[in-house]
C-alpha cells in the first residue's frame, strides 16, 4: 500500500471515528470490543447473520486469521442493512487493514463498497461478488443460482415426466435467498408447477408456520425447496405432523446436521457451499492480496450435490 494511500485512509478513518463517538453506542450493539488473533494485518469481519451458516463462517475466518498472523474485530449486522453499514464505519474508524463482509442484502453492496473504497479500505466480499470488480479486493463467491439449478436438478430427475408440484420456503428477501430462488426456479421443468413461495426468513420456527401452512394449503405437494437446512429440518416437522411424510425436500447448506438428514431420510438432496472453505478461503485471499501475492481476485466456492448415494463424501461444512 502507498504512503498516500495510508495516509487517505487513516484521515478517513479518524473522521469516521469522530462520526461513531456521535452516534449513540451504535458500535456497541452490533460489534466485538475484541479480536482474535494478535498479527501485524488487522481485518473486519462483518457478518450478517446469526444461522449456523453464519456461525461456522466467522469461526473459519477467525481461525484462519490466527495461522495467518491476522487479527479479527468481528461483528454482526443481524440482516439489517443499515446495521451492516454502520458496522463498516466502526471497522474502518479501527483503521482495520481490510474488511471481509458476508453482506445482508446484495442491494446494499454499493453503499458498502462506496464506504469503503472513501476511506481507503479494501473490502473482500464473501458468498457474492459485484459487477464492479475493480471496486473490490477480492471475493469467495458460491453461484447461489448454481445451487438452486443443482436442486432443481435433482427433483427433475426424481421426478422423471410426471407433472408434480412443488413449494418453496424461500429465506429472507434481497439477498442469497433471491437468486437461490431465482435459479431454482428457472432450472425446474415444465412438468413441475410451484404452487407456494412464501419467505422463512432464514427462521425455523418462521418455516414452520410457513411450511403449516403451505400443506393445508396444498395437501397433495411432492416436493419442497428451503432455502437452508435449518429451515428445511423445521419444515420436515411440520409436513410429518400434518402426515404429509411423502413430501421430498431439497435444500442447501451441507451441514452436519443437514448431512445426517440426508442420511436417515429426512431431506432428500442439499448442496453443500462449505463455511469452512469460504471463511478459509476469504482470509487466506484477503492476506495474500493485501501482500500483493499474484491470487485470483474473484474464487469460486466448490459445490457438491449431496444425495443418500455420496452421502459419506460430503465436505467439512464448519471448523472444529
Amino acid at each position: 500500500m502507498t504512503s498516500t494511500a495510508r495516509s487517505r485512509r487513516l484521515l478517513a478513518a479518524s473522521i469516521a471515528g469522530v462520526t461513531a463517538l456521535l452516534l449513540s453506542g451504535c458500535a456497541d450493539s452490533s460489534a466485538d470490543s475484541g479480536g482474535a488473533g494478535d498479527g501485524s494485518v488487522t481485518l473486519g469481519f462483518v457478518n450478517g447473520a446469526n444461522t449456523h451458516f453464519h456461525t461456522c463462517l466467522q469461526k473459519a475466518v477467525e481461525q484462519t486469521a490466527k495461522t495467518k498472523d491476522a487479527k479479527v474485530y468481528s461483528a454482526n449486522s443481524k440482516q439489517d442493512a443499515g446495521t451492516e453499514l454502520s458496522n463498516i464505519e466502526d471497522m474502518i474508524s479501527r483503521n482495520v487493514d481490510a474488511l471481509i463482509v458476508q453482506t445482508v442484502n446484495v442491494d446494499a453492496l454499493d453503499g458498502d463498497i462506496a464506504k469503503a473504497k472513501a476511506a481507503g479500505v479494501p473490502i473482500y466480499l464473501t458468498s457474492v461478488s459485484t459487477d464492479k470488480v475493480s471496486d473490490i479486493l477480492g471475493a469467495a463467491v458460491v453461484d447461489l443460482t448454481e445451487v438452486g439449478r443443482m436442486d432443481a436438478d435433482w427433483i427433475a430427475k426424481d421426478a422423471g415426466s410426471e407433472d408434480v408440484t412443488v413449494g418453496i420456503v424461500a429465506g429472507a428477501p434481497g439477498a442469497a435467498s433471491d437468486l437461490l430462488v431465482g435459479g431454482f426456479e428457472k432450472q425446474l421443468p415444465s412438468s413441475a408447477k410451484v404452487v407456494a413461495n412464501q419467505p422463512g426468513m432464514f427462521n425455523p420456527a418462521k418455516a414452520q408456520d410457513v411450511a403449516e401452512n403451505m400443506i393445508q394449503a396444498h395437501p397433495d405437494l411432492d416436493y419442497a425447496f428451503v432455502a437452508n437446512e435449518e429451515m428445511a429440518l423445521a419444515v420436515r416437522k411440520a409436513f410429518d405432523a400434518a402426515g404429509a411424510k411423502k413430501v421430498k425436500i431439497v435444500s442447501v447448506n451441507g451441514s452436519e446436521d443437514g448431512i445426517a438428514a440426508v442420511k436417515d431420510g429426512r431431506l432428500q438432496a442439499t448442496v453443500s457451499n462449505s463455511a469452512l472453505t469460504i471463511g478459509e478461503t476469504a482470509v487466506e485471499q484477503t492476506v495474500d492480496l493485501l501482500g500483493d501475492k499474484k491470487v485470483d481476485k474473484v474464487s469460486k466456492v466448490p459445490l457438491t450435490l449431496i444425495t443418500a448415494d455420496n452421502v459419506d463424501q460430503a465436505p467439512q461444512y464448519c471448523p472444529k
